[in-house]
């Protein structure tokens, strides 16, 4: 092998107290056979390198899955006025947490008087209603009135009991009190309040603005129950099975991996895009700072195979190409190194496997751990 690779080891170490000097920490490099690095016994050990073999190790064989953090839809309110309104106050913004029947808008109409009035003008008349109906009940029973007169007072009662319920139900929806406005307590204000607890997500009115009846006024979300929405394309959908982990990464965030298992696997496929969703639980999601609409890049374990591997710290990058260094002899006092390419495949867990690993011997031992390493091209070709 001509065009040499040379590997110095920079390592700053401490023995017994006291700094080495730079010629100390340099390996005693020599060529044999103009390819083998030579690394005494004592710098072996104060650069703490180890040994190591080929290990059979569990590979996961995954499907890929773009898509994002989200929230179940029981845990997302679009909030809407149920009438119409000018915004008098609007006491919360983006971020606020609140909780469920807190007010989160009053609106301010002059109809609301006026449904507040009607509800109280029909529900005294009810009362009359009421006792004229139960009056003419008796009479008929006594056969003192007729059948008609009956009827009338029936359909006159019950058509104002609808009436005033109805009334008072569109009072409750505006958070007006049906008690205080039969009491006189009169007002001009109507109340929006969240149906959920949770995290103003987004705002769509100001102060003064008319909101018209089911125009959207606020969004709120709960992050109580964070879940992973996945896409998953139509060739890789039958691979994908419940309780499957997810090993999933949000690139915009970190290199961090974050796991996950399937719990849901969608029925239909997108016309378009020929993907179908799957959902996933995140595990440890407490120790995480997750947002919804996060992206996510995820991998679903859909299975393992053994593979014989080597630790990731053994392979050398230099100029495009890997190597590592193979144990070739060891003396008293030093190790002898081969530097071997390597055509490296997939990584997991620490491990990568050498597609190449056929060239090496069934009792190879290779250098797994040494210090920064610098390489340096010789002379040569290979």
């Amino acid at each position: 092998m001509k065009n040499f690779l040379y590997i110095v080891f920079a390592l700053l170490l401490v023995n017994c107290g006291k700094q080495q000097t730079a010629e100390e920490l340099t390996p005693h490099m020599k060529d044999v056979d103009e390819e083998i690095i030579v690394v005494t016994k004592a710098q072996f050990l104060s650069a703490k390198m180890t040994l190591g073999t080929f290990e059979e190790k569990p590979f996961a064989e995954f499907v890929r899955a773009n898509g994002i953090i989200n929230v179940p839809p029981q845990n997302r309110a679009i909030i809407s006025a149920f009438a119409g309104g000018f915004v008098k106050d609007l006491p919360v913004q983006v971020g606020a947490a609140i909780a469920k029947g807190q007010r989160i808008v009053t609106l301010e109409n002059p109809e609301f008087i006026v449904l507040q009035q009607q509800y109280v003008e029909l529900a005294e008349q009810l009362n009359y209603l009421k006792s004229e109906y139960e009056r003419q009940q008796v009479m008929l029973n006594e056969k003192i009135t007729s059948q008609k007169s009956f009827l009338k007072s029936e359909s006159d009662y019950k058509s104002a009991l609808a009436r005033v319920n109805s009334l008072k139900k569109n009072l409750e929806m505006l958070n007006i009190s049906p008690t205080a406005a039969a009491n006189g307590l009169i007002t001009s204000n109507a109340g929006i309040s969240s149906p959920i607890s949770g995290y103003v997500t987004n705002v769509w009115v100001i102060r003064g603005a008319y909101v018209s009846p089911s125009d959207p006024v606020m969004e709120v979300v709960n992050t109580d129950e964070i879940l992973l929405e996945l896409k998953v394309f139509e060739k890789d959908l039958m691979q994908v099975e419940k309780e499957q982990e997810i090993l999933f990464r949000i690139p915009e965030v970190s290199k961090e991996i974050f796991h996950g298992t399937v719990t849901l696997i969608g029925t239909s496929i997108d016309s378009n895009s020929r993907m179908a969703t799957v959902l996933g639980k995140i595990r440890n999601k407490e120790n995480y700072n997750f947002s919804t609409g996060m992206f996510v890049e995820a991998d679903i374990v859909t299975s393992e195979i053994t593979y014989n591997a080597i630790p990731e710290n053994a392979v050398v990058e230099f100029e495009g190409e890997n190597y590592v260094l193979v144990l070739q002899k060891e003396e008293n006092d030093s190790y002898q190194f081969l530097p071997m390419r390597v055509t490296v495949g997939t990584s997991h867990k620490g491990y990568v496997i050498i597609e190449n690993d056929k060239d090496f011997g069934p009792d190879a031992k290779i250098l797994t751990k040494g210090g920064f390493v610098l390489l340096k091209e010789g002379g040569g070709d290979h």
